[in-house]
């Protein structure tokens, strides 16, 4: 079931949190700067993965903490080389990250996702677009998704059945 919640994601109780992210992102943008901050293990693993695998966009990681806190990145479109220059995410590859999702959180038997409006953020997708996605891709995913539509930095979200 997916839940549209308001509050800071980064108190969700949900399993896993995901979030959008560039081939390479040195991550200092909204989500992704916040979980930064955080794990910034997350970061400098990211950056090596992305220098061992050279993934393309549409493809996801798995990272873990420490804490056992879990990330999933999705690799929503191509970075670059110029930090003031922000690529949009592309439309192909959301799709792709989100198949992927649903098979991940099926295979690894993931009880509960919580996400900002992926790609629909600053410099993003249209947000009605990237919902209808959402909803096509992992609508038949039994974990509940819990999507942040706005971000209340300090707050709780009500997120059913958690």
């Amino acid at each position: 079931m997916i839940y549209e919640v308001e509050g800071d994601i980064m108190l969700t109780r949900a399993q896993v949190i995901v979030h959008n992210v560039a081939v390479a992102d040195p991550m200092t943008r909204g989500l992704a700067r916040k979980l930064n901050e955080r794990y910034p293990a997350m970061v400098e693993a990211f950056r090596e993965w992305c220098e061992e695998t050279n993934p393309e966009p549409g493809e996801i990681w798995l990272w873990e903490a420490a804490d056992k806190s879990q990330i999933i990145n999705l690799i929503t479109h191509e970075g670059d080389d110029d930090p003031t220059r922000v690529r949009r995410p592309d439309k192909i590859a959301v799709n792709r990250c989100l198949r992927r999702l649903a098979k991940m959180v099926a295979e690894l038997r993931i009880k509960s996702l919580a996400m900002p409006k992926i790609a629909a953020g600053d410099f993003g997708l249209d947000w009605a677009d990237m919902r209808g996605m959402i909803h096509s891709q992992l609508g038949e995913v039994l974990a509940p998704i819990f999507i942040y539509v706005v971000e209340l930095d300090g707050q709780v979200a009500s997120e059913p059945g958690m």
